[in-house]
């Protein structure tokens, strides 16, 4: 039996992935995405569990190969996009993005931004990055976009004399700073660690 489902979580990543555990839990897993469509099919409870990772500072190659790397560990990929975009012929730029990634288009990593991944539940926690290494470097690639926009913003409000531009930098220094406490963290614990 399939169920359509309609949500936008735009860069919510965990609220993204706390639904669709709920709908694990209800019995449904994932079988097909769009822009806001989720398309599931019934199975056990609890069969399947979810990770939501931002892939958008990726090259297409690097991302093609990342899901095949995850896919050959026996784990099911979807592509979702970031943002609501209905037009054709889209180009962003990504200047905190990886060489090869910094201009995304329909044809490379636009609207592929995220990755859904799922996996059998085997009833331990679901963690795509385990090493201290790899959950810093997660937290950067989430952190750079909100500093760009932080940046820009700033630039905004100087030039324009604009309060309104102000407020929208105070508003992305939020998740910027939520990030960089996780990095603080994740860098103390290495250090814990090593002693």
């Amino acid at each position: 039996m399939s169920k359509k489902c309609y949500r936008f979580f735009g860069g919510l990543l965990n609220a993204q992935a706390s639904w669709l555990n709920r709908m694990s839990e209800k019995g449904y897993h994932l079988v097909q995405t769009g822009k806001i469509l989720y398309e599931f099919e019934k199975c056990n409870p609890n069969e399947v569990v979810y990770c939501v990772e931002f892939i958008g500072e990726k090259s297409k190659e690097s991302a093609k190969d990342y899901s095949g790397f995850l896919e050959d560990m026996g784990y099911k990929v979807f592509f979702k996009n970031i943002n609501l975009n209905y037009s054709v012929g889209k180009v962003r730029w990504r200047p905190w993005a990886e060489k090869g990634g910094r201009i995304a288009t329909n044809a490379t990593t636009f609207n592929r931004e995220l990755l859904i991944v799922e996996k059998e539940n085997d009833g331990k926690p679901f963690e795509l990055h385990t090493s201290y290494e790899d959950k810093e470097k997660n937290y950067c690639n989430l952190r750079n976009p909100w500093l760009f926009i932080l940046l820009m913003f700033a630039l905004f409000a100087i030039a324009k004399h604009s309060i309104i531009f102000g407020v929208f930098a105070l508003t992305s220094l939020i998740p910027a700073l939520i990030y960089q406490i996780q990095i603080v963290k994740i860098r103390r614990e290495a250090k814990t660690r090593e002693w």
